[in-house]
């Protein structure tokens, strides 16, 4: 007994749904990253968790996990913003075969500066997928994306 064609082609296309509201948003960002301050998503992603961290940095493990990347590409990453002077290398005093990803004072300015850009290029790109029919509902089904477009964009706006 398999699944029905109807089944896999509403699976379908609701993955093919799913993937362009993923590619608008990620779009949007990458555009707005890369004008103002010449990051990918991945490398604001990083700065990001980064940021979020007490103490501002983590294992690399952790980040290659933060950032949905595979060992060997989060070390290309952090080589790239280790050479931009963003991030930092420490050795765990605790477990010499650790190491630890930290933030900079120049990486900490950056993110300063590119969150604000960020985050218009999210709302805005959210606003568009809730203006588009066929994205509409998928925006509403996340709680953390649902109406945060519109609200974003307009407080952006205003004076």
């Amino acid at each position: 007994m398999g699944i029905s064609d109807d089944a896999v082609q509403v699976r379908s296309q609701g993955w093919r749904r799913l993937a362009a509201l993923h590619q608008l948003i990620e779009s949007a960002l990458e555009r707005a990253l890369q004008d103002g301050h010449e990051l990918s998503v991945v490398e604001f992603s990083v700065l990001d968790s980064l940021s979020r961290q007490d103490g501002w940095h983590m294992r690399m493990s952790q980040l290659a996990r933060a950032a949905a990347l595979s060992p060997s590409a989060s070390t290309r990453l952090v080589n790239r913003l280790e050479q931009r002077g963003l991030l930092t290398r420490i050795l765990c005093a605790d477990d010499r075969r650790g190491i630890y990803t930290e933030l900079t004072p120049a990486g900490r300015a950056l993110l300063r500066k590119a969150r604000p850009v960020h985050d218009r290029a999210l709302a805005s790109a959210v606003a568009e997928a809730e203006a588009t029919p066929e994205l509409a509902d998928l925006v509403a089904a996340l709680p953390e994306l649902s109406g945060v477009g519109a609200r974003e964009v307009a407080g952006a706006a205003a004076p």
